[in-house]
């Protein structure tokens, strides 16, 4: 994997900073398109259904883990384990 790269973004007219590795970046821009949504609104999607006590960091690289999985072993479990809940 390659280094950090940092992104910011405004949510709830809060300005923050996101740091991934590229192949994250990669895979959530890939997903943004799929969901026909910036990957701003991706972010802000995922970020509004993660626990308060969870990294957004860490919120992101488990719904790119989530798509991934989804997306490797299609089945009727899968389908009902979306990458957004």
């Amino acid at each position: 994997m390659s280094g950090l790269i940092k992104r910011s973004i405004t949510i709830c007219r809060h300005r923050t900073s996101i740091a991934l590795e590229k192949e994250f970046w990669d895979i959530l821009e890939e997903m943004a398109q799929r969901e026909q949504l910036s990957l701003a609104a991706l972010i802000i999607m995922i970020d509004s259904r993660r626990a308060p006590d969870t990294g957004l960091a860490s919120s992101l690289r488990v719904a790119v883990l989530k798509d991934i999985l989804t997306r490797l072993a299609p089945s009727e479990q899968n389908k009902k384990t979306n990458y957004l809940q």
